[in-house]
């Protein structure tokens, strides 16, 4: 019932902003200095936006500086499967050094892989590129069967074997269990498209350490009430009606209710650039609630398994962790170079809570690892933004560069 009255206020809106989002762009609402014209063009343009969008945006990377030559960018499928593809940013090779294979693994969250746009544009210039491009669980029929947090790493061995052996793994947050999982398993097996180094960046390896807010709300509430009260079916007229989702509405929504008023105020900011003249100001606020309002609904199974093994009963690090009746055992791991990443301001994933994947994975040599905190970031500083660029990304790449060995 809450996502088929979701859906019925969104189709009982859709009108309103359509017509707002026309008239913005009206030519006889003319964006002159201080004209009524400019001002109610603005206004028509921020409630266009007040809204949330369902498809993936755009990854927008085109090209990327090599050196000192600009080289183009175009996004390749290198293998498409019902809930996710493993998607490749192909750069003209023409003149071009070997540059190794680096799979960057996104969050399956309330959000689409896009989030990473500037993680993966970095690594672009040193690294042959490819990202797990999550998709919407509401577009995949029922037909497909269930994810579940087993099918996550599943996926992530089989997007491993596709690039080959050689491949670098760079996990993002919520992955860094799966991804550690992933590789353990290929280690056990020997399986020779285990990867040349894995590098960990702000993930909930071990939520026993240093609990965040984040982790203390999910510890709040027993799994049962996390089902009973976020999961939803997927309402006609979507592709997987009837799907069982945790809807990327009610994660937004309670994102956006921990600070409303910062909110508020980026809208009235927004609008204030508009009506001034000052496009270019007012485009960095609209890109960023383009992508934040864009929202990715979620498999029940994967959902639910991620917030009661992952941050209720800690199984990775209890050596709990199952994975098709396996237990994962990340000291099968020792050709892989490990390095982790933490921030010192992360209030999502604190410092000590990535770090851990160092002493589970007992027998990787000493010379194989890495670990970097870096101050004064948050969560989002960790892989986007100056320090990400400047600190973090060269660290990242000589950990991936000095593996090749």
């Amino acid at each position: 019932m809450l996502y088929q009255a979701y859906q019925t206020q969104s189709d009982l809106m859709s009108p309103l902003r359509l017509m707002a989002q026309h008239l913005s762009g009206s030519p006889w609402l003319q964006r002159t200095e201080k004209s009524l014209g400019r001002k109610l063009s603005a206004v028509c343009d921020v409630v266009s936006r007040m809204r949330l969008t369902h498809s993936r945006p755009a990854y927008n990377i085109t090209s990327v500086t090599v050196g000192a030559e600009e080289v183009p960018v175009t996004e390749e499928l290198a293998l498409t499967l019902p809930f996710g593809s493993l998607l490749r940013f192909r750069k003209a090779d023409a003149g071009l050094s070997y540059q190794p294979p680096v799979l960057l693994v996104a969050p399956l969250s309330g959000h689409f892989a896009t989030l990473l746009r500037e993680t993966a544009r970095t690594l672009l210039q040193d690294h042959d590129v490819y990202i797990t491009d999550w998709h919407n669980a509401r577009d995949v029929s029922l037909l497909n069967g269930g994810f579940s947090l087993d099918d996550y790493i599943s996926y992530m061995i089989r997007f491993m074997e596709t690039i080959g052996p050689g491949c670098h793994v760079v996990a993002v947050c919520q992955p860094c269990v799966a991804a550690l999982a992933a590789v353990s398993i290929m280690a056990e097996d020997d399986n020779p498209a285990q990867p040349t180094s894995l590098t960990l960046m702000a993930g909930p390896v071990d939520c026993r350490v240093n609990p965040t807010e984040v982790n203390r709300l999910a510890i709040s509430k027993p799994i049962e009430w996390f089902e009973k009260n976020l999961i939803s079916h997927v309402p006609l007229p979507h592709k997987g009606f009837m799907r069982r989702v945790y809807p990327g509405f009610v994660q937004i929504s309670a994102f956006m209710s921990m600070n409303p008023e910062r909110h508020k105020a980026s809208f009235r900011q927004m609008f204030e650039y508009l009506d001034e003249g000052r496009l270019e100001e007012a485009a960095t606020i609209q890109n960023f609630y383009d992508e934040y309002l864009a929202v990715n609904d979620l498999p029940a199974e994967f959902y639910l398994e991620t917030v009661e093994k992952v941050f209720q009963t800690y199984d990775l690090p209890l050596g709990k962790l199952q994975w098709k009746g396996r237990t994962v055992d990340p000291s099968a791991i020792r050709r892989t170079a490990l390095m982790t990443v933490e921030g010192e301001r992360d209030d999502i994933c604190s410092v000590g809570q990535t770090v851990a994947a160092q002493d589970m994975c007992k027998n990787v040599r000493p010379y194989l690892k890495t670990h970097h905190v870096q101050t004064g970031v948050g969560h989002y500083g960790v892989f986007s933004g100056r320090r990400w660029n400047q600190q973090i990304y060269p660290r990242v790449r000589d950990t991936i560069h000095a593996s090749m060995g």
